[in-house]
């Protein structure tokens, strides 16, 4: 049964201490906060994270924290919201993936804004958090839990989405030369009938380049008498042809258990939109919204991670 919960053993082992971040944080009044991108900047963690305000509309605001889980300094205003100008962003702006793009010099955040026509994948760019360049949509609706890989494939640039067509939820990845015309749609991972993400599958943080290959976390999602269920999944793409999945669990590998995970707006939730890897010892952290209330984090081991998904079959 490899590494999974499901075996008794674990992959992730979540942090003592959280939630890291919930909305009593906060310097101003907000409902939840949750569903950090993330990213390292100057020695500091920095957790771009979604705040839903009191009117149930979404903004995303910065946290910074030296050794990335306690001492968070919370912006005392939103970092990015809704301006007239972008009326995609109408009915607000959530769950943002981060990558740095060494063409660019530059962060790019990619997020969901959601307009009066549904939700949209767009895309801002930064130097340092403090100014944003915002290019607007991507896509058409209705799309989610996107992010852009940190380089390029044969001169394009590679986003991993998730669209609703027809009624099927699937993960796809499409490409772009300019970062505005995107073209070569096609399906990267499928929802599984009758399994934990029989109902729908979207990407967890961005994607992490290893030796291996591409890593991608994802969620699943297996809707319940009682509700549905968010958990967490594994696969690995090819690092030249990203389209290519060599790898993926068959089993979730990370799942709700906690009370924060079953307690808030949306029980039985664990949602991972950031990740940080640290260089010295190989650990990744792994940022998650829980129950769509709280900001949480797990560590698990990248070598772990890549011989558990040795030992799994293909898509």
């Amino acid at each position: 049964m490899g590494f999974s919960e499901v075996g008794g053993s674990t992959l992730f082992r979540r942090y003592e201490g959280n939630p890291i971040l919930t909305a009593a944080g906060c310097t101003y009044p907000a409902h939840s906060v949750f569903n950090p991108g993330a990213a390292h900047m100057d020695g500091e963690t920095l957790l771009l994270v979604r705040v839903e305000d009191l009117r149930g509309f979404s903004h995303l605001t910065l946290a910074r924290s030296k050794d990335g889980l306690t001492n968070w300094n919370i912006a005392s205003v939103p970092t990015l919201e809704y301006h007239e100008g972008h009326p995609e962003e109408k009915w607000g702006l959530e769950d943002p993936r981060i990558v740095w793009l060494e063409d660019f010099k530059k962060y790019a955040i990619v997020y969901v804004s959601y307009s009066s026509v549904g939700p949209k994948v767009s895309l801002v760019l930064t130097k340092d958090f403090k100014t944003f360049e915002k290019l607007g949509e991507l896509l058409p609706p209705e799309d989610k839990d996107a992010s852009l890989f940190p380089r390029k494939f044969g001169g394009r640039y590679a986003l991993i989405h998730r669209p609703i067509v027809s009624g099927e939820a699937h993960i796809w990845i499409s490409f772009s030369p300019d970062l505005i015309h995107w073209g070569e749609h096609r399906v990267l991972l499928h929802r599984r009938g009758g399994s934990w993400d029989s109902n729908r599958v979207g990407l967890g943080p961005q994607p992490l380049e290893t030796s291996d290959g591409w890593l991608i976390i994802y969620h699943g999602v297996r809707k319940t008498a009682s509700g549905s269920l968010y958990r967490v999944g594994l696969a690995l793409l090819d690092l030249e042809e990203p389209w290519r999945v060599v790898k993926r669990s068959q089993e979730w590998v990370f799942g709700p258990k906690e009370p924060y995970e079953f307690i808030g707006d949306v029980p039985g939730v664990v949602f991972p939109t950031g990740a940080i890897i640290n260089k010295e010892n190989n650990e990744l952290r792994l940022y998650y919204g829980a129950a769509d209330s709280s900001v949480c984090v797990a560590f698990a081991k990248i070598d772990q991670l890549l011989d558990y998904l040795k030992n799994c079959p293909g898509e």
